[in-house]
């Protein structure tokens, strides 16, 4: 066991011994809304599995308004959070959804944007629908639609920076 897994498993059991204390947990996040892209989800299994009723209030979150943004197909979508980042994995994960005939909405990095829509396009193809949001909900909120092609141009334009969501259409 890592030393972080060792310190998640401490947190988790003090959850649990609050609970099995009577007291009320709430798990508060600055970050969108917890789960979607972090490991709470296991924090959430424990406390299940605990026999303690969990409960969820929605919070901001990029996922849904980069979808309903997009202007691609809702229904059926798939949420792959963060790619993993190289390697076997990655390349597994790409091509289980390469010829998939639903949306599928990828978090990514500023930083790592070019190269993963470089990649993606690969995968995809230049001419597929895709929209890349960016900076959701703030001043300086972003949502790029078109092929990757003109996606890429658009980017190539300068830094990037900010929350990024990347949603990629079916296949037409």
């Amino acid at each position: 066991m890592s030393l972080h897994q060792f310190n998640e498993q401490v947190r988790v059991n003090r959850v649990i011994s609050l609970l099995q204390s009577g007291q009320s947990v709430a798990l508060v996040s600055d970050a969108g809304t917890p789960l979607i892209s972090d490991p709470g989800y296991l924090l959430v299994r424990a406390v299940l599995e605990a026999g303690f009723q969990v409960t969820s209030l929605p919070g901001p979150s990029a996922l849904l308004p980069a979808l309903v943004l997009s202007g691609l197909p809702p229904s059926p979508f798939v949420f792959l959070g963060f790619l993993p980042r190289k390697g076997k994995a990655r390349k597994e994960v790409l091509e289980k959804v390469q010829s998939a005939n639903w949306t599928c909405v990828i978090y990514e990095s500023p930083y790592r944007l070019m190269k993963t829509l470089d990649e993606l396009a690969g995968f995809f193809g230049s001419s597929r629908d895709i929209a890349v949001a960016r900076e959701l909900t703030k001043k300086f909120e972003e949502v790029v639609r078109g092929t990757f092609e003109e996606v890429l141009e658009h980017f190539r334009q300068g830094v990037v920076k900010g929350e990024i969501v990347i949603i990629i259409g079916p296949e037409r």
